[in-house]
């Protein structure tokens, strides 16, 4: 199975509102924007939708992350086509799916991961 990591952009209010975004992101100084960094093994588009829905699996598992169902506006391509292109496997998604958080975090984004 290929994955791929994928970012999502968030309304701005998830900083105010969201405690637990803002101890994450001290570093935060509001200029550039609060972002979500995913991995999937279906398209970026496709999982965006399944945070956006509420998604639940069929043995009953919510897939959607509350902080993008309730804050996500929509993807940014641009931050990881580049890295897409060459094919992943889960553990390889994984640890891009960190690297690239973190990398974006150094970048003055604030960044939420799991």
């Amino acid at each position: 199975m290929r994955y791929q990591v994928y970012v999502i952009e968030l309304s701005k209010r998830v900083f105010t509102e969201n405690a637990k975004f803002r101890t994450a992101n001290p570093q935060f100084n509001g200029v550039l924007q609060c972002l979500y960094v995913g991995m999937t093994s279906k398209t970026p588009a496709e999982r965006f939708r399944q945070h956006k829905t509420g998604y639940v699996n069929k043995k009953g598992h919510k897939l959607s992350a509350n902080i993008v169902q309730q804050y996500g506006t929509y993807l940014r391509p641009s931050l990881y086509d580049h890295i897409n292109l060459k094919p992943m496997s889960r553990l390889e998604a994984l640890r891009m799916e960190e690297k690239l958080a973190l990398d974006l975090r150094r970048q003055g984004y604030a960044v939420w991961f799991n």
